[in-house]
């Protein structure tokens, strides 16, 4: 019998955009269950709360085929990646790469990662080119300066942009 293979997806998630939602399905074809694992305490000031950022995964994910969806689980996040990926008992930690600029912080946190536990490896999953600008950091920009966002986000998370920031 085979070990079921559990791969964390860490994140923000501040919000979810169209790249994030690529690494989603294309990480469901490396591993059987995907743990999304939105960070609870983040430094950044999220402009959606934790219990809004899960409701807007859940609703992103609820279009996946049902043999996807059930082989996929948010779970909220705080502290140190590696012990959130030991407590889901996830062998692969999921990070996707949009551009160059985000190896050099990525490949030391993965070596960290693997001096603190070395069961554990982290895959890299590059944005295609359609998704490789896209930052949660920017879209949030572009609609708090009243910018369309449609082609980054989904309907729902761009519908829930426009209310967040008053835009009709």
């Amino acid at each position: 019998m085979a070990v079921e293979r559990t791969g964390v997806y860490p994140g923000t998630f501040d919000p979810i955009t169209s790249g994030h939602m690529e690494v989603i399905r294309r990480s469901l074809r490396l591993v059987d269950k995907l743990v999304i694992g939105p960070a609870i305490s983040i430094g950044k000031g999220p402009l959606f709360s934790l219990e809004e950022r899960i409701e807007i995964i859940k609703d992103d994910i609820a279009d996946f085929p049902a043999t996807e969806r059930t082989r996929i689980e948010i779970v909220p996040f705080e502290g140190l990646l590696i012990h959130f990926a030991r407590e889901v008992n996830a062998s692969v930690i999921i990070r996707g790469l949009r551009a160059v600029s985000d190896f050099e912080y990525e490949i030391q946190m993965a070596n960290m990662n693997a001096r603190m536990e070395p069961n554990v490896e982290t895959i890299f999953l590059m944005a295609s080119d359609r998704h490789q600008f896209i930052a949660s950091s920017l879209v949030k920009d572009i609609a708090r300066l009243g910018g369309d966002t449609s082609q980054f986000v989904s309907k729902k998370v761009y519908e829930r942009l426009k209310r967040k920031f008053g835009k009709s």
